[in-house]
């Protein structure tokens, strides 16, 4: 979760940097491209600026004006249309009143061996009589062309720099509500384990006090541990994967005093418990199954509960014994729906779960990532 909260904070200033970079580079152009042996020429490179000027007018009139209140009101037409309008006045106004007017005159003049009053003495033989064959001067766009080329890149290069930020602003948005429905939804579900088993639990303590009081005492300390752990421990996103044992301990004991030998339990837990941290609850629903539907008070019945590490996976394995006398379209119930929906929202497809029924025993086998 930090992780997330860390990369959209950091999201929030990557349109401000690459609009700035991109202002910056800009304007630092003349520098990065310029020739300097004969020193800084500002009167040049002032004018460079001022001529990008227009062009920084218009990346601000679309940005805080066009953008919002045309294109994202659903007023695509009307927003292309005004940018084009936009980008042709500017064009004129660039045309008559861009300070490397008089310059470009002067340079035209140059080459035809006409020179500017007072510069006379700098002046160069005239084309024709220069030696050598003549190169004529590269071609060039006109210049009103070249602004409405640059200025339509521009305008481009804005209107795509919003979108993306505003696409990944919803992917963002999205991904949290998603989140928090999965949140809302793991809470609820959680919530439907925590009545179903203190249910069982009262029932086989209230069996136990007429039997032996000292055992009932006992069950009820035991059930003190474990509503602690459901109203406390329960309540984070992941616990140890000790806690979670203790806990399936805990239930196993207090589900044994309410059986007679005839019922055998068995539990197995990995010899060395790594540092890992599991969501809780995760196996409850298919113990009070197995205890629900695999124990009989006239034949022999079994649970065998088996608990394994594989490298990063806790493979989890619970077998109870079946009986006539149940009907097999109960055996898993709401709890076993109710436990793979969980497991669908917190692992998606990184688990597997399979069920299967006999004659005479229900198998569950269930892998999940650590």
């Amino acid at each position: 979760m930090t992780v997330a909260r860390n990369k959209r904070n950091w999201f929030r200033f990557f349109e401000p940097f690459i609009i700035t970079l991109f202002w910056l580079l800009l304007f630092a152009s003349p520098f990065i491209l310029g020739e300097f042996e004969y020193g800084v020429d500002w009167n040049h490179i002032f004018n460079l600026w001022k001529s990008f000027i227009p062009y920084l007018a218009l990346f601000l009139i679309n940005r805080f004006l066009l953008l919002p209140y045309l294109f994202f009101k659903n007023r695509r037409m009307l927003f292309l249309l005004a940018n084009l309008i936009l980008i042709a006045n500017m064009a004129i106004a660039v045309q008559y009143f861009q300070p490397g007017r008089q310059q470009g005159r002067n340079d035209r003049m140059m080459q035809q061996g006409h020179f500017p009053r007072g510069q006379d003495e700098f002046r160069a033989p005239p084309l024709h009589l220069q030696r050598g064959p003549q190169k004529p001067p590269p071609k060039q766009l006109p210049p009103i062309i070249s602004f409405i080329v640059i200025s339509v890149l521009i305008i481009g290069f804005d209107t795509g720099l919003k979108l993306s930020v505003k696409w990944v602003q919803s992917e963002q948005n999205r991904e949290k509500a998603e989140k928090q429905s999965v949140e809302s939804q793991l809470a609820f579900l959680r919530n439907q384990v925590s009545p179903h088993f203190f249910m069982n639990t009262l029932n086989n303590i209230h069996a136990l006090i007429d039997i032996d009081t000292e055992e009932a005492k006992e069950s009820i300390i035991r059930l003190s541990k474990l509503m602690r752990f459901m109203l406390y421990d329960s309540e984070v996103e992941k616990i140890p994967i000790q806690k979670e044992f203790e806990f399936i301990q805990n239930y196993v004991d207090l589900m044994k005093l309410r059986f007679s030998e005839k019922v055998k339990i068995t539990v197995k837990f990995p010899e060395t418990i790594p540092q890992y941290s599991i969501p809780p609850l995760l196996f409850t629903s298919y113990l009070e199954n197995a205890f629900k539907y695999g124990v009989s008070y006239q034949n022999d019945s079994f649970i065998n509960i088996v608990f394994k590490l594989e490298k990063d996976r806790l493979h989890f394995k619970i077998q109870n014994s079946l009986h006539a006398t149940e009907s097999k379209e109960e055996v898993g119930g709401i709890g076993i729906a109710n436990s793979k929906q969980r497991l669908d929202l917190l692992f998606g497809d990184r688990y597997s779960l399979s069920i299967d029924k006999n004659s005479d025993r229900f198998i569950v086998n269930l892998n999940i990532p650590l």
